[in-house]
């Protein structure tokens, strides 16, 4: 099977690649500097583009199987200033239309694409449980999210199936949210954010990969997927565990206005809830090695 992965340098990307690799599988990785790509597993390799078209790889896709999108900026890296505002956005979009360019090109087209997306589509939800069945929300996450999975919608009318992973915060050691938060705890200053009282999502790492695994082999996957471990966690609990793991105290609270003074409106993020449920994954028989936070965290920290 040959995949390509838009994004593929990043966490997700990294991890699936490691995957797909150890089985045997050619990935194509595409980058705007794909000579820094290096270390690449056996099976991969990086190929130039500018993150807008497809234009040098589109060729490419007719001799494809997969197509996974998971290009974007980091909406973590930094205030949401207009000007980031306008680059995470143009960033998901241009991504997305490049994608459809190249299945338009292909003669032969691929099986699936899996474009990525977030559970920011729901908005904060506080106590509502949120399946996929649920509405977006109406703040800027929910917006992006929206425009981001419309993005290559259209390959559906060329035949092409496509599944919609709306993933949670995602738990690894190599990188992303998991070594921020541990870091206040190794300082014995860790604990929840806020009031504590907000639902947490999360997913790990090997989850994440073998979901997008499942929906890339499962011919009846298809539509938006919530890509989060069964059993949320309140942030509260979360910090509770991860201190008693790590034997560290968990009892110093970052007052919201602070996390606000920090990071302006991103701290929306952090301080909001969403009470997700991975229903579409579980009603298609995908098993989680990974169900519940305290087995995710042991997995991690040992």
């Amino acid at each position: 099977m040959r995949v390509i992965i838009t994004g593929g340098t990043g966490l997700i990307g990294r991890a699936l690649t490691r995957s797909l690799s150890n089985q045997g599988h050619e990935i194509i990785l595409l980058s705007r500097s794909p000579e820094r790509a290096r270390n690449l597993p056996q099976g991969a390799r990086a190929e130039r583009w500018d993150g807008r078209t497809a234009a040098g790889w589109g060729s490419l896709a007719g001799d494809t199987d997969v197509i996974v999108n998971l290009a974007g900026e980091n909406i973590g890296a930094g205030r949401w200033t207009p000007e980031r505002k306008r680059r995470i956005r143009e960033s998901r979009i241009h991504a997305g239309k490049a994608v459809v360019e190249a299945v338009e090109e292909a003669a032969e087209k691929p099986r699936v694409v899996i474009q990525a997306s977030g559970l920011g589509y729901y908005g904060c939800r506080d106590e509502e449980t949120i399946t996929e069945e649920t509405s977006p929300g109406d703040d800027f996450l929910a917006e992006i999210a929206v425009e981001w999975e419309a993005s290559t919608e259209s390959v559906e009318a060329m035949g092409v199936r496509r599944a919609v992973i709306r993933t949670a915060p995602v738990l690894s050691m190599d990188d992303g949210a998991f070594p921020r938060m541990i870091r206040p705890f190794k300082l014995g200053v860790g604990g929840p954010l806020g009031s504590g009282k907000q639902w947490f999502p999360w997913i790990h790492i090997a989850d994440e990969v073998g979901a997008i695994r499942f929906l890339m082999e499962n011919p009846e996957a298809d539509g938006s997927f919530n890509l989060t471990a069964p059993n949320p966690v309140r942030n509260a609990d979360f910090a509770r565990t991860l201190g008693r793991l790590m034997r560290r105290p968990a009892s110093l609270p970052t007052p919201g206005f602070v996390l606000r003074l920090l990071f302006g409106e991103m701290a929306t993020v952090l301080l909001g809830g969403q009470r997700a449920i991975p229903q579409r994954l579980l009603d298609l028989g995908f098993s989680f090695r990974f169900p519940q936070a305290e087995s995710a965290m042991k997995d991690l920290l040992q």
